[in-house]
Formats: structure tokens, sequence, C-alpha cells
């Protein structure tokens, strides 16, 4: 059986229709999963296994047999971590049915299926009782079901309806509770993830400044938090308003709400300042004691930043305020939590909201559009002003007195740029109702609405008539193998046949620049598509080698694009500058680049006695956007050979 799936074209934007295996969602969900690197996070997995094997031996030394109730189990880890550890019987829950299988298959080869029933179920349609798919309820609970976010994942509504239908009184969890933290913080590099700066444009006839709606400037923003890895943010890019304060806990061995609530926090700020943005990570302790206990806590607030642990699966989050508020050191003030089942938000208020009786404020919902139609990246790659300043001068060099712009937009100030540096007519196509509603409001708050001329089509439908007759147009997968002693290698094969599928062999984009990562090469040059010139209707294909010149772990192939505005301006969306003596890379902090994973790395054993290479083949098909990629690994550094892979 087939079923036809919707894939966005890479260069034109439309979507096109494509026939596809019937688990094709399966593959992808296990493809781009995080089962890998939630098995590689060592410090997790030893705090849970110490927190399971204590709370095992509680409930015995009561007298009781241990049952054991684990939601989400995923690879069945943490089940087999508890029989180990002496229970007398694990259910196991996991909805995602190619992953219960696969924990099927790995209880069996473990040798743990007589003391492991893993549920195909969601939690709350489990059943307790004789014919039920336990016969009566556990007495200890273990649970992996948390996001950067902690309760993104849905944690509360799961916990409430396990306390409520599947668990005895007075039992124990793993881990037994968690805490959130909060940091109040003034960033211009933050905030302008969540605002648009005024854009300064110089001209021949002076400064001309770019505005944004006064809609933009009142919205409060996107209601999704911003994970990223704060450790990878300099402390010379924020400034502390408060102390790092303990927002909220949540006890796992009681009865647990998914009702909204909020929790407020007095503090008088550290300095005066602009309260722009709200830094958080939360810690699990796995003990009702508190001894066994894992922090998400970046390296300034870590109690031992030595221990940091490296984690993708759990990073850091940013909250952004409605708006922006000044704060005087000294003069108290009040940070506000707000959850519901699903999401946290933060708010700034002058006294608690226990004292002022306020009602909770409902999760902010951006109503100006421009936080649907650009990510949080975007914002930061618009209003930064030198990358502005090199699209200025690039436009300098080709515009004249009668040029007519043509602007492929989609949400693009360049139509605007091109207005103010001369050009006697300017287009610009928006091929969305959102990008076309922002767009028109940003033209009006710059008194523009009847200067630049809005297109709301796909740039290829676009028509001579459009055009009013102008011609002249200007334009993370290794291997577990083993954890904690358990044989997870189904899990490894599990997620390799699911890279065989067409659509999981493409790039994943990753920012790079919030993962520490070094170079084995030196840039190379694979494509070149000069945009002066019509699409070539054939293929286009390239191959070559790449000269490895440093020792090391190669884990895959990283693909961006240089824009040569000028031949004296080029803008990357890559690398920034050459990588440093020991290969370490600085990437552009806006973009994300497309990263192919190897399935096979190469050993870091064999020796470097002189040039290595690693070979490639590109394929462009310039009609659909796709590009075709195979890397062949050198015999001398390892048997396997890299996927091919697709973008």
């Amino acid at each position: 059986m087939k079923i036809f799936c919707g894939r966005a074209n890479p260069t034109t934007g439309s979507v096109e229709w494509l026939e596809e295996d019937e688990h094709y969602d399966y593959h992808q969900e296990i493809a781009r999963s995080s089962y890998a690197d939630m098995l590689h996070d060592k410090d997790r997995n030893i705090k849970y296994y110490q927190g399971i094997r204590a709370a095992v031996s509680r409930v015995k030394d009561r007298g009781q047999k241990a049952l054991v109730l684990d939601i989400g189990t995923g690879t069945g880890l943490l089940s087999m971590m508890a029989v180990t550890a002496g229970a007398d019987f694990c259910y196991a829950i996991e909805v995602f049915k190619p992953m219960a299988d696969a924990a099927v298959k790995i209880v069996e080869k473990n040798g743990f299926s007589d003391k492991i029933k893993v549920i195909n179920k969601h939690s709350t349609e489990v059943t307790v009782g004789p014919d039920g798919d336990m016969p009566c309820r556990a007495n200890i609970l273990i649970t992996e079901l948390f996001d950067t976010e902690l309760i993104g994942e849905g944690a509360l509504p799961s916990y409430e309806h396990a306390h409520r239908h599947l668990m005895q009184e007075d039992c124990e969890a793993v881990p037994h509770r968690a805490t959130v933290y909060a940091q109040l913080v003034e960033s211009r590099r933050m905030w302008s993830w969540n605002k648009l700066f005024p854009i300064r444009v110089q001209t021949s006839l002076g400064e001309q400044v770019i505005v944004p709606p006064s809609e933009l400037e009142r919205c409060p923003g996107a209601p999704s938090v911003y994970d990223i890895q704060l450790n990878q943010v300099s402390p010379t890019d924020f400034t502390a308003l408060s102390d790092v304060l303990p927002m909220f806990s949540v006890d796992f061995s009681k009865q647990v709400s998914s009702s909204a609530a909020c929790y407020g926090r007095q503090f008088e700020p550290l300095a005066s300042g602009q309260a722009q943005v709200v830094l958080s990570w939360w810690d699990i302790e796995m003990d009702p004691e508190g001894k066994i206990r894992c922090t998400m806590a970046p390296f300034w607030a870590h109690t031992d930043p030595q221990e940091l642990q490296w984690r993708d699966h759990w990073m850091q989050c940013v909250y952004f305020l409605p708006q922006e508020e000044p704060v005087v050191q000294g003069s108290a003030l009040c940070l506000v939590a707000h959850h519901d089942d699903y999401c946290v938000w933060y708010s700034l208020q002058r006294t608690s909201p226990q004292k002022n009786g306020r009602i909770h404020p409902a999760r902010p919902v951006c109503d100006c559009q421009a936080h649907l139609l650009w990510n949080r990246p975007r914002f930061g790659e618009i209003n930064d002003q030198h990358r502005t300043d090199q699209y200025a001068q690039a436009l300098r060099t080709v515009l004249k007195p009668d040029s007519v712009c043509l602007c492929v937009s989609d949400g693009s100030l360049l139509s605007m740029l091109a207005h103010y540096l001369g050009a006697e007519q300017v287009l610009t196509i928006e091929s969305s109702a959102a990008s076309h509603r922002l767009m028109k409001k940003i033209f009006k708050a710059n008194h523009l609405e009847d200067k630049i001329n809005v297109i709301e089509k796909r740039p290829e439908l676009l028509t001579s008539a459009d055009l009013e007759g102008k011609k002249d147009l200007w334009r993370i997968r290794s291997p577990c193998g083993d954890c904690e002693g358990f044989d997870v290698h189904i899990m490894d094969d599990m997620i390799k046949h699911a890279l065989d599928f067409r659509e999981s062999k493409e790039a994943e984009p990753h920012p790079l620049w919030e993962y520490p990562c070094r170079s084995l090469s030196e840039p190379q040059q694979i494509l070149t598509f000069d945009f002066r010139q019509p699409v070539p209707p054939q293929s286009v294909r390239a191959e070559g080698s790449i000269e490895l010149r440093r020792p090391g772990r190669s884990h895959g192939a990283v693909l961006w694009m240089e824009y040569h505005l000028t031949p004296d301006s080029t803008i990357s969306t890559g690398l920034l500058k050459p990588a440093e003596d020991k290969g370490y890379c600085c990437w552009n902090p806006h973009c994300k680049q497309a990263v192919y994973f190897f399935s096979t790395m190469l050993d870091p054993r064999a020796p470097l006695g002189g040039p290595q290479t690693v070979s490639y083949t590109v394929e462009f098909q310039p009609l659909t956007g796709d590009v075709t990629m195979d890397f062949t690994l050198s015999d001398s550094l390892s048997d396997g050979r890299g996927p091919s892979l697709k973008k």
C-alpha cells in the first residue's frame, strides 16, 4: 500500500505530492529522532540508574513487590535497568509502534522477556484489571517524558492520568521531582531574535531609516519557546538583571495537575536596564532526598562547570517578554512563570499575582504576522546591520536611475533597499498571504505603499503582465551499540533502515554555531550558480575529492551557500572566516547549515601518514531543485560507505 505525501520544493517553495511507502511517516520520525542522543547521555543514564535502584530498594524495604510502570519506554532501557535493580515486573508503555516493536526485540535479546511487558499504547489507554494490560496498579513510576521546556511533550497530562488510574497511592517516582529555574536578562542580541529593529540605509540623499510598524512593536510575539545551547552564548551578549530564581517545582510521586497555573518570585534587580529576555532551564532529582540530581544549568549557573554534560535532546530555553520593560536596581519586581498543560511563558509584574489578584494572562499569540513568517534566526539576520550594509553596497554597483528591480521576497526587505538606493521601479513577489500582509504593513509604516508594487504570486507563475511589460529586471547519529551494559543494536539497525528511505536521506539543518566542531579539511567549492544566466535545463554534475588535513573523527559533511553580491562582497551562510589551526570553526549565527551524516565515521586510530581523501559526487537537478550527493570514504580510513544523500 502506498500513500501520498506533500513535500515543499526547496527551489520554488511549491508543494509537490509524491508517492511514498506506507510506513514513510514512521521512518521519518525514527530517522530524525533523538533516541541515540539520549542513549549517549551518560550523565542522564547514570542518574536514572541510581534513582531506579534507590526506588526499588525503598519499595523492597517496605516488604512490597516492586511493580514498575515505565511510560515512554523507547528502547526499554529504563525498564531493563529496573529489572536489573531487582524489580519484580515492569510494564513498559510505548505508543510509537516501530519503537515498541524494537523494544520487544531489545528486551528479548537482553534476556528480560519474562520480567518486562511492552505495551504498544498511549498511557491514557492502558487498562488495569484481570483482563487489562496490567493486572494491578504499579508502585514505581519511571518516565522520561521531558523536553527542553520540561512539559512540552505532555508530561503533566500523562502524570495526571497515571496517578489517577495506573499507580498506587504513596508510590515512588523516578525522577522524584523537577524544578524550573529562570533568570531575567537584557540582551540586544537575543532581543533581535524577537523584534524588528530600525534599519539604516545610507543613500545619496542621506541616511534613510526603515522603521518597524507599530503592530510589530506591540505584538507579544510567538508563543513557542526558543531552545538553544546557552553554553555557546557568550556572557558578553547579555546582562543579568536577576539572580537565578527557582520558579516552580513538580513532585512526580504525588498527584500532578495539568491545569493552568502561575508562580511569582519576588526579586531585586541586580542592575538597571531593559528587561527583555528570560533564560530558563530545569533540573530533576531522582530521589526524595535530592542527592541524585541531573541539571540542565548552563555553565555560569552550574555548581561544577567542569562536569557539564553535552546533550542535544535537552538544552536551555529563551523566552521573550511581551514587551521590554525598564527596571531599576534595588526596586523590587516579580517575575511570573505561567504554564498550561504544554507551554510555559513569562511576564514581569510590579507586585505578586497573589497580592494583586490579577487573572492569569493568556498565552501570548502573534497578531502582527512577522513572528509567523520569520523564525528567530531570520529576525536576527534581518536585524544584522552589517549584512544590510553589504547588500546595500552590492546594490549600488548595479542600480541605475532607470533600473527596474524584481525582488523574489517572501518577507525580504531588499525591495526597500532598492527603492531607497534609486531604482526607478521596484516590484516584490510575496507568494504567501502572510508575507503579503506583513510587507504591506512595513511599506505603509515607511510611506512606501505607493512606491513598491506587491505581487502575490508564486515566482514560477509570474507572467509578463505582472511585470507591466518591464523586461530589464534585477534579481545528531552515531550508533549506540551497548548502553549501560544493555544491547541496543536493534535500535541502531532500525534507525539505519529508516535512513534508507529517500526523504530521510536529506541533509539535516543544524545551527552549527551552537555546536562546537572542528573541520578536518579546508572549505571546497562544489557547485557554482550564475543567477545572471538562464537556468540550465539539464542536470549539473560535479565529482571530486576532499583532502583531510587534520586528524580526528569525521562524522559528516557540511554544505552552505556563499552569495557573491559583487566581486568584492560576499555573504556566507556557513563559515564566516577560515578555520583556526586546530580546525575550530566560526559559523554564521543567523543560518542553519546543511549537515550530511555519514553512516560510518572515519576511524580515529588510522594513522595520517599522508594526505587522506573523501571522494564525492554531486548532481543538481535545476528543474526540481534536488541535489543528490554520494560520499565515499577511503579504504585506508574506513570500510564503510557514506549514504547517498539528497537535499
